[in-house]
């Protein structure tokens, strides 16, 4: 795919604009949010948004909320559900060690129309019409 990961580690708030900073003159194309970041979403949508540089996340409200690009997940409802089968039957005494992984079958793509002008792109009609949600 030509794709190489770039990793920026952040442990403070004051550090946002420089790890982007520093993204940027190691020519990154995208920036990944992972939900561990969650608390610092606006900060850095906004600080890679000044270097023009979009984002992608797994949390679709993070596109809704703080203008990422593009979010992409399973739906909330399809997490909650696989967590509450999971309780259910651990609570009905089948020991967790033996329950099967499942993978979820529900996901939501959120694209940020407003996000890609503002960065000067432009979106795939194949990819807006597969969009739940496109915010314009």
């Amino acid at each position: 795919l030509g794709i190489a990961p770039i990793f920026v580690e952040i442990s403070a708030r004051g550090e946002i604009g420089g790890a982007i900073a520093q993204l940027v003159r190691q020519r990154a194309q995208a920036l990944v949010l992972l939900n561990s970041v969650r608390d610092q979403q606006f900060e850095i949508v906004d600080a890679a948004m000044k270097h023009r540089l979009p984002t992608l996340t797994e949390d679709p409200e993070t596109v809704r909320k703080a203008g990422a690009l593009i979010g992409y997940d399973a739906t909330r409802a399809e997490q909650f559900r696989l967590r509450a089968e999971y309780i259910d039957r651990i609570l009905r005494g089948a020991r967790p060690a033996e329950l099967p992984v499942q993978q979820p079958k529900k996901f939501e793509l959120v694209i940020n129309l407003k996000t890609a002008r503002a960065l000067g792109l432009t979106i795939p009609k194949e990819l807006l019409l597969r969009a739940d949600e496109v915010i314009q």
